[in-house]
């Protein structure tokens, strides 16, 4: 069984609800019907992010599971905040804790798991350190509309807006279901709705890196990790991950730098 039909009867298992027939915008492409897909003929109609358009990160390649993308976060606020801020202090803590939480209430808004929307903004904006098309002053943390020079990606006009965009594009992927907020994704009727339940299917389709599940996986881990020091620093009293500034929150180099980087 291909993967691409494990994924397409999952989403009909899991989550397949009648829809409603709607007039569809004049500008919007025609969507491939389900038998039609294939490695040439993919499931969405939206452009994926080439590669060069995602800044350059270092993480461990770890095997990956099928890991759903709608469901209920594990880690806490205080937990991903201090896992970012030991990632990337330049980013300041204040505007950490604000995106953490921003996170966590648009992820349970839409029914998405908030530890896979945050560990893929992770990926796609190097920890918030940027550095491909997309520039920190976007608000666009998961690389939305960014197809290459000339189309470096789409613009929010605020951190939480930018985020919301996040999960709904998301939720477009996971599920036919109807949002439950109002949209703000301007490339949401390009998605194949439910075409990728699990975030194996976002390989190929939001973005063109084979290995974007993987990578995807390997910073869940790393947060998973993470937690079990988080809550034995937090129970002896310690203040959380005290590690230098050129370790990770998991005792490895931080992502995107060497061992040497400043």
């Amino acid at each position: 069984m291909s993967f691409l039909l494990l994924c397409s009867i999952l989403g009909a298992e899991l989550y397949a609800r009648p829809r409603s027939r709607r007039k569809e915008s004049a500008e919007a492409p025609e969507v491939p019907a389900a038998a039609e897909i294939s490695p040439e003929n993919p499931v969405v109609v939206e452009a994926v992010f080439p590669p060069e358009a995602l800044p350059v990160i270092i993480i461990e390649d770890l095997p990956a599971g099928l890991r759903l993308i709608l469901g209920r976060g594990e880690l806490d606020a205080a937990l991903l905040s201090s896992f970012l801020l030991n990632e990337n202090k330049r980013a300041g803590r204040e505007f950490i804790e604000q995106l953490v939480d921003f996170y966590i209430l648009e992820a349970a808004a839409e029914g998405i798991n908030h530890d896979v929307a945050f560990a893929q903004m992770c990926l796609e904006t190097g920890f918030l350190r940027f550095g491909g098309l997309v520039s920190a002053e976007m608000n666009n943390f998961c690389g939305l509309g960014s197809i290459g020079p000339g189309q470096p990606g789409e613009k929010f006009p605020s951190v939480q807006i930018g985020i919301r965009a996040h999960i709904q594009h998301l939720q477009a992927y996971a599920t036919n279901l109807p949002l439950r907020g109002n949209l703000v994704d301007p490339r949401y009727r390009f998605v194949r709705r439910g075409s990728a339940p699990v975030i194996q299917a976002l390989a190929g389709s939001w973005a063109a890196d084979k290995q974007y599940a993987v990578k995807i996986e390997a910073i869940l881990q790393r947060l998973y990790r993470y937690r079990e020091l988080f809550s034995a620093e937090s129970a002896a009293g310690l203040p959380a991950a005290g590690t230098s500034a050129g370790t990770s929150a998991a005792g490895l180099p931080a992502a995107g730098t060497s061992a040497d980087s400043p």
